[in-house]
């Protein structure tokens, strides 16, 4: 496993489909995971900082979740299936809880916790990018801005499960 960072969420063109983007902590491989419009707009909320008025379900499960005593320690992406991801929330005790990889992002976020990828997910469709720290946000934007689902196909499947919800 490595830990990630999330880079952001953008639309890819021409289809449309909202995306996040996991970039290597000490590396300089990106994973781009294809998501629903809905998991996108969490993450993006939380990435820029919106606070709803009331919680939302990502709000909801963080509050149940400590309410209870339990904390996220962090989140793995385990594998993925057939542009489908796999997910675990990982509590600070150990336990283990399945989840789809957008909504476990989406709470890591608001747990500040950290998200790690398996190697086999970074072998197989990391994108390898440079980033110079001061160029780094305006080459993201270019990368995003070019990135299709064809970039990612392995044996003439999409691998990033551009429909919306899959991941």
């Amino acid at each position: 496993m490595k830990q990630v960072e999330v880079m952001g969420v953008r639309v890819e063109m021409p289809t449309n489909k909202p995306i996040v983007i996991l970039r290597e902590a000490d590396g300089n491989r990106c994973v781009p995971i294809w998501i629903g419009a809905p998991e996108a707009a969490a993450i993006a909320h939380v990435m820029e900082g919106v606070e709803p008025p009331r919680p939302l379900t990502h709000d909801l499960l963080l509050s149940v979740m400590e309410t209870l005593g339990a904390r996220l320690g962090h989140v793995d992406i385990t594998s993925m299936d057939e542009g489908v991801f796999y997910a675990e929330l990982v509590l600070a005790d150990g336990r283990r809880i399945d989840a789809r990889s957008s909504d476990a992002i989406a709470l890591a976020l608001r747990a500040e916790a950290p998200v790690y990828v398996d190697d086999s997910i970074l072998e197989e469709i990391g994108v390898a990018m440079e980033f110079e720290e001061e160029d780094e946000v305006e080459k993201f934007r270019e990368f995003l801005d070019n990135v299709s689902a064809e970039d990612f196909e392995d044996d003439g499947e999409e691998s990033g499960g551009p429909e919306g919800g899959k991941d």
